[in-house]
């Protein structure tokens, strides 16, 4: 009897075993698939080369997730250079020479793909549009009241519909539209062209209400779950935007709130902002909840010197800032369902300049890096680090790893990469 429930209990160990290790090779299988494999799962990409760009009027630079291509205006002109081959591969110029407001206004590089996600404007070409209008038909009155009778040939009294003349009417939509395309790179050592796909909204009016609301501010990804969010500002008036990837175009600002920074979850949808309205400063975030069919939204911190930094590996970092100064970096865990004041774990306490001249990120590592364009402060696991930066010009790659000098020589800049520490 003993020996056969040994058995027994030998033979449902390993069923156990199997099962969890098949339902974890499915989980990993279908990640990948939906392309919701955690980046932390592969490591920073990191080159070492130079090369020099034809131009010296470069601006908003990034370096792709490869680090092999740069994008980069000049003149109004969108341009992708090959760095290894040392050669612009793209170019994407604006409809006009003179209207700041069309062309090229915002563009990302995915963080797991060489893929540029941007939003170019240009003028609408049905901006007024004449329709046909029908009025209403006019019912001729009912005659007089006639007796009811018994008599079955009687006949019913018909009302009479008199026909209208159409007229005609003009519409006025937006004077600009813009659109949403996405470049994709080949590898860099192929010689095969870039694909530049347009990405049409739904509806095609979304186009419109873009163009209508104002100036395309901030632009982020959730490139988990291929949701972006932008802030479109007309004056004082901002509107906080959702594209989902129906291409679905939705509202998601409170009445009169200003949003200084955004960062979206690597793993979810979820968005983390810097939410202003009158004198409530808080550091909030949306999250769509299936079970409402809605996007809610929750309060991260209600500390009003509180900014979000980024989000990086299940982590959401926090910094506080008193008197344009980095005092305290701060984070709470990104769960797939969050919760109003989540508790934050202090990580660092210090000092470090941080201002409207300074950016921050989160790193590939988990590393808070925090520079102006001579000096990068890293905080990593508690300790701070001082690099100072060469080049006329410094950047810094999304994850932390790369980075990026320009020096500019002539009519043309010399960039070099290198890994940052």
């Amino acid at each position: 009897m003993k020996k056969k429930l040994r058995i027994l209990l030998v033979w449902i160990l390993v069923s156990l075993v199997f099962q969890f290790g098949g339902h974890t090779l499915l989980n990993i299988q279908i990640q990948k698939v939906m392309g919701l494999t955690p980046l932390a799962n592969e490591p920073p990409i990191t080159l070492q080369l130079q090369a020099t760009i034809p131009g010296s009027e470069l601006t908003n630079i990034q370096v792709s997730y490869a680090k092999d291509y740069l994008a980069y205006m000049e003149k109004g002109t969108l341009k992708i250079f090959n760095l290894k081959k040392e050669k612009i591969v793209f170019e994407k110029k604006s409809p006009s020479a003179t209207d700041q407001t069309l062309g090229v206004l915002r563009y990302q590089w995915l963080p797991d793909r060489n893929i540029l996600l941007y939003f170019y404007a240009k003028k609408n070409p049905n901006e007024v549009t004449t329709v046909k209008v029908y009025p209403p038909q006019t019912i001729v009155p009912n005659p007089s009241v006639v007796e009811k009778t018994e008599d079955p040939n009687q006949g019913e009294i018909v009302t009479q519909k008199v026909p209208t003349e159409p007229r005609y009417e003009k519409r006025y939509g937006s004077p600009q539209l813009t659109e949403m395309y996405s470049l994709e790179l080949p590898d860099s050592d192929e010689d095969s062209a870039p694909e530049d796909r347009l990405n049409s909204f739904d509806p095609p009016s979304c186009s419109e209400e873009i163009a209508a609301g104002g100036k395309l501010e901030k632009f982020v990804v959730a490139a988990a779950t291929n949701l972006m969010y932008l802030t479109v500002t007309n004056g004082s008036t901002q509107q906080l935007m959702k594209i989902n990837v129906m291409k679905n175009l939705s509202t998601l600002n409170k009445p009169r709130e200003l949003i200084n920074n955004m960062a979206t979850s690597d793993r979810f949808s979820t968005l983390y902002l810097d939410s202003k309205v009158g004198t409530i400063q808080q550091v909030a975030a949306i999250q769509y909840v299936e079970a409402l069919k809605k996007d809610k939204r929750l309060v991260i911190s209600e500390n009003t010197n509180d900014r979000i930094i980024g989000v990086r590996n299940g982590r959401v970092y926090i910094g506080e800032v008193v008197d344009n100064q980095l005092v305290k970096i701060k984070t709470t865990y990104d769960l797939e369902v969050m919760k109003d004041n989540p508790a934050l774990k202090t990580e660092w306490e210090g000092s470090v300049p941080y201002n409207k001249n300074i950016s921050a990120l989160v790193g590939g590592k988990g590393q808070i890096i925090v520079c102006d364009n001579h000096t990068a402060n890293i905080i990593t696991e508690g300790h701070l680090t001082e690099v100072k930066l060469q080049g006329d010009e410094n950047y810094i790659s999304a994850d932390g790893v790369e980075l990026v000098q320009f020096t500019k020589s002539g009519t043309s800049t010399h960039v070099e990469l290198q890994p940052l520490i």
